[in-house]
């Protein structure tokens, strides 16, 4: 769909949670609590600056008795029918006013919105968020009657990093902090680039869906049903601006002039600034979150830099983004055996508010919370990664296996080829691919079988050996993969996979009618689950803020981060890379010819390359596992 220069389009939805909770396309709610628990007041809360901030105040009717704040501060709009969404029921048991705000420049509330300013750090003052979240406080604290002084703030994605900027500057009456999901640096990872390489859909799509319209969430209409199919046909990156958005979408704009890690991106890096607990805060993260799976642990690190009192906690469970706050019993067709979502909010969330607000029950001994996928357990951990984590390597080998024993003598010189083609590239999920917002498939893609892609030409995959036992990996994953290209830029993907045996699920249907419509495809049997899968483009091998091509045909060593992992590979499955040089359109086509500026490349910059991953003892690539008391 080509759309007039002064407009860009059109789909609207209402935001309730973040991203993670979004009104259905016919307009219905999700199930929420009656508002005649509630009397509502909207109020407009002045910054220092005079800026107005629309602000909703729920408070308990019949309330009896001085009652702590939760503010939740967003820029996808207040349910202005005072209605709360039913992950609240366990807090809302507890008695809070509830606050919600939109940040300055979204809805009602003044000021100018951009996502790129909002999250600039000012040294000594921290964000726009950490200051207006400040002033906010003061004012609720001085304004809204029968508070008992005590503020908590909590949130999931945006939501997440304006409760999370506050740790840069918090009010004295801000006793608890739940980050949910924030993103903390957006170049690095989370929601609009991974190591560099431009999360395309997501980061096209967002950006219209926050800087479109100002009174509103507002979604791209594709005129393709397949998205694969839209990204592709537009051609190079200067085509979406060409062609579609006419410049008229900030934070696109400047995506596509700062390419690299410059000062731009550097300055919004606000979590580099964060060197201490100060606020007890409980960071949560989800381990198949498909947007902000980086940032939660990001945040925890920093902060444990100094965590005198023990306060910085973080809680991981097997959720995409802000499922917690939704239903969570399956991961995939694998059935979890309770609702994870439901554990969280009122085993954890709940008491860790109340201890710090109500000042009721105990103050958690632990530092990590995790549910151990697998072994399908929740794990309390008093440091992270666990202390007995020791790390051991998985080779990967010419023949396709997969095992710990390094490449041998006689593999000298071993390795894999294929061939990456930006014209036909690697679909990031089955297709068609539906836009990311609103509903589809986006929320799941990294829990999804991999089997889609399994026997392309352009994917190599390495397999183990059925397991004898056990193997349980707790803490950081990580890849070393040696590689080259023929071509002077390439991306390399690398995912880390527990494939179940043919036998996992017993089959459902009538032996005498076979099996229902759907239950292949629905069984567990042979399921390739991501574990941990992530990119590297190589010409930010050496230096983020430099680019610099590669040499073809020269091997070198590709690290690739793989994030924070608690989960077990049962005995009888076997673990399995898949390698491969296109995400897309969940990454930008890498050209595979050195171009300055990937997002001007022409045409006519774009490659077939042959791709190698070196398998010898010289150049042994390996993915390194965090194994707890394992034999092999």
């Amino acid at each position: 769909m080509r759309l007039a220069a002064s407009s860009v389009t059109i789909l609207i939805v209402g935001v309730l949670f973040g991203l993670g909770d979004t009104v259905s396309a016919a307009g219905a709610p999700p199930a929420s609590t009656a508002s005649a628990d509630f009397d509502v007041s909207e109020v407009m809360i002045p910054m220092r600056d005079g800026v107005r901030l629309q602000t909703e105040i729920l408070t308990p009717k019949g309330q009896k008795q001085p009652l702590p704040i939760l503010l939740r501060r967003t820029p996808y709009g207040v349910p202005e029918d005072g209605r709360l969404p039913a992950s609240l029921k366990a807090l809302a048991a507890d008695g809070y006013i509830f606050v919600v705000q939109n940040i300055r420049g979204r809805f009602k509330s003044e000021g100018h919105f951009s996502i790129s300013e909002d999250m600039r750090v000012e040294p000594g003052r921290g964000t726009i968020e950490t200051r207006d979240a400040y002033d906010t406080v003061d004012w609720l604290i001085n304004h809204v009657p029968s508070n008992n002084g005590k503020v908590g703030i909590y949130g999931v994605s945006y939501d997440g990093y304006t409760a999370a900027a506050t740790l840069l500057g918090p009010h004295p009456a801000l006793k608890a902090v739940s980050e949910q999901a924030s993103p903390a640096d957006e170049w690095m990872n989370d929601d609009e680039h991974r190591y560099g390489a431009t999360r395309l859909s997501y980061s096209f799509e967002y950006a219209v869906l926050e800087e479109a319209e100002k009174n509103a969430n507002t979604h791209f209409a594709f005129d393709i049903w397949d998205t694969y199919d839209w990204y592709l046909k537009a051609g190079p990156l200067s085509s979406l601006n060409n062609e579609f958005l006419h410049g008229a979408i900030a934070s696109w704009n400047e995506t596509v002039e700062h390419p690299d890690y410059d000062a731009f991106w550097k300055g919004q890096a606000w979590s580099d600034t964060l060197h201490t607990t100060t606020v007890p805060t409980l960071n949560v993260a989800g381990f198949w979150d498909q947007e902000d799976p980086w940032g939660p642990w990001r945040i925890y690190r920093q902060a444990e830099a100094h965590d005198p009192e023990g306060t910085n906690l973080i809680v991981a469970g097997p959720w995409s983004h802000g499922a917690w706050h939704r239903e969570a019993s399956m991961l995939g067709p694998f059935d979890l055996g309770q609702d994870t979502a439901q554990t969280f909010r009122s085993a954890i969330e709940a008491p860790f508010f109340a201890y710090w607000l109500h000042g009721v029950g105990a103050e958690p001994t632990w530092r990590a919370t995790t549910f151990q996928t697998g072994s399908n357990l929740w794990k309390t951990y008093t440091a992270w990664p666990p202390a007995n984590a020791k790390p051991m390597n998985l080779y990967l080998h010419a023949d396709g296996a997969l095992s710990f024993s390094p490449p041998a003598a006689t593999e000298r010189g071993a390795r894999r080829d294929f061939v990456s083609d930006p014209a036909s590239p690697v679909p990031y999920r089955q297709r068609p691919i539906s836009p990311t917002y609103p509903g589809g498939d986006w929320p799941n893609w990294e829990s999804a079988d991999q089997r889609f892609v399994d026997h392309r030409p352009d994917v190599l995959s390495f397999v183990s050996a059925p397991l004898d036992h056990d193997l349980t990996m707790s803490g950081s994953v990580a890849a070393e993969l040696f590689a080259s290209t023929t071509g002077s830029d390439s991306d390399f993907v690398f995912k880390l996979i527990d494939v179940a045996p043919e036998d996992a699920q017993k089959p459902t249907s009538d032996p005498e009618e076979g099996p229902k419509p759907g239950e292949f495809a629905k069984s567990a049997n042979g399921y390739e689950l991501p574990v941990a899968m992530e990119i590297r483009r190589g010409r930010y091998l050496d230096d983020p803020s430099h680019p610099t091509p590669l040499t073809p045909g020269q091997p070198r060593l590709w690290p690739i981060p793989l994030r924070d992992r608690d989960h077990v590979f049962l005995k009888g499955h076997r673990i399995m890379v898949q390698i491969q040089s296109s995400w897309f359109p969940l990454i930008d086509r890498n050209p595979q010819s050195f171009v300055q500026n990937i997002a001007k490349a022409k045409a006519g910059d774009f490659k077939t390359t042959t791709q190698t991953v070196y398998t010898s003892p010289e150049l042994p690539s390996h993915v390194i596992l965090p194994i707890i008391s394992s034999t092999h």
